[in-house]
């Protein structure tokens, strides 16, 4: 978060069915069911939130329970998280401890889209 950004926060007790669309950081501890997109922003999934969603974020950090889709540049799932769905980012990180079951699609960072040289090293003679 930027120095005088605001964060907003969808508390332990909320419930929340639709779309969400965010211009800051979010932290959820409640319910979330729907879509959630923060397009420049962080997502911070709390320890008791309860999130089905297709999120789309620049960062999304799992701490508690998702289900869904995670569309993001970079996802960390904490050492306590459980998440069902599938993941697309080119940053992963998954703690000790951590629960997933699902897919996970490594992509090119934004801006690397270019292919890459497809050069061989010549294989070594048995």
């Amino acid at each position: 978060m930027q120095g005088n950004e605001q964060m907003s926060l969808v508390g332990k007790s909320v419930r929340i069915t639709g779309e969400i669309f965010c211009g800051q950081d979010l932290i959820v501890e409640g319910e979330v069911d729907g879509t959630v997109t923060l397009p420049d922003h962080k997502l911070t999934i709390g320890p008791q939130a309860n999130v089905k969603a297709a999120i789309q974020a620049q960062d999304v950090v799992v701490v508690g329970a998702a289900e869904g889709t995670i569309e993001a540049q970079r996802v960390e799932l904490c050492s306590h998280s459980h998440l069902v769905g599938e993941i697309k980012t080119p940053r992963i990180a998954i703690k000790d401890g951590a629960h997933f079951q699902g897919t996970i699609e490594v992509t090119r960072p934004a801006g690397k889209n270019d292919p890459l040289p497809m050069t061989a090293a010549p294989l070594p003679e048995l």
